[in-house]
């Protein structure tokens, strides 16, 4: 029958080597952790961080879809506002030119009116050339249309359709990316309608051109409106663009104090750990021994 001083020394025993199993697993956490840079390697190192590090890298992939959104969205009204400045441009000229076919001397002259007239339709092929202006392959004035156009290369009729190009740039933020074809007039007062009567009435009788004059300075002020609209949301797009990607830093720093562990502590804590544990090795090694020894005799 064993005696009560071996059952203790047993009893001594096995909590020495469980001591030693419990420094050399914290031994072992700690080298990995100086060897990876994390403080959590896997889910049982920290339930809690696993589980809010896996809510913060959601949350990061959500701004940085924003963040692209809003990038895209920026760059696609960049493109339509550059075309409507063009636009602009192009309208001021049209002006000119019949303001300069209906006076003196060109008005009464039917070759210089031919010249503005070839002048004028030339100017409108180059508006129309700007009204279906594309981003990425896609008409910026043409709607949601899978089409390369928006408006009929040869009549000016408005081929896209009426759908809005939306992007999502915050938690329940949708911004308009794109501008609808009306900037450039419906029905009888659609821009390339205006040019083609124009360009006519410029040939014939240039007395008649007062009305069309009143219509394109309408379309200049459509335009001038749609660019200060562009305007404001593109400046919408780029806060939310710099809101996205600022609050990806602080997710970013967030996830850091979570996962990645302070090297220069995690280093020391191993050096100390390590010299814990060869300490206890070796004193277990001296107690250890002589008690299994006694306890075979």
């Amino acid at each position: 029958m064993v005696s009560l001083n071996r059952v203790t020394e047993q009893s001594t025993s096995a909590r020495v080597l469980a001591g030693l199993q419990n420094g050399q697993s914290r031994l072992e956490r700690l080298r990995e952790q100086v060897t990876t840079g994390k403080q959590v390697g896997k889910p049982s190192d920290s339930p809690i961080g696993t589980i809010s590090a896996m809510e913060i890298r959601s949350d990061m992939a959500t701004r940085g879809r924003y963040a692209r959104s809003a990038t895209d969205g920026v760059a696609r009204l960049g493109t339509a506002e550059n075309a409507l400045t063009t636009a602009s441009d192009l309208i001021n000229q049209v002006r000119d030119r019949v303001l300069q076919g209906m006076s003196s001397p060109a008005a009464g002259d039917p070759a210089a009116r031919e010249a503005i007239a070839s002048e004028i339709a030339a100017l409108r092929d180059t508006l129309l050339s700007v009204g279906n202006t594309t981003y990425l392959g896609r008409p910026v004035f043409g709607g949601t249309t899978s089409g390369e156009q928006a408006f009929d290369t040869t009549t000016g009729a408005y081929i896209g359709d009426s759908g809005q190009v939306q992007r999502r740039v915050a938690d329940g933020v949708q911004v308009r990316v794109d501008v609808p074809a009306s900037v450039f007039g419906t029905g009888s007062n659609q821009l390339f309608a205006v040019l083609d009567s124009v360009v006519a009435k410029m040939k014939t009788d240039p007395t008649t051109l007062s009305g069309d004059l009143d219509r394109l300075d309408s379309a200049q002020r459509a335009v001038s409106t749609e660019i200060a609209g562009v305007g404001t949301r593109y400046s919408q797009l780029t806060s939310a663009s710099d809101a996205a990607e600022a609050q990806t830093v602080s997710l970013t720093s967030r996830l850091s104090d979570i996962e990645d562990v302070d090297l220069a502590k995690a280093v020391i804590d191993l050096q100390t750990q390590n010299v814990g544990y060869e300490a206890a090795l070796a004193a277990t090694a001296r107690v250890v021994q002589p008690s299994l020894l006694d306890f075979l005799r």
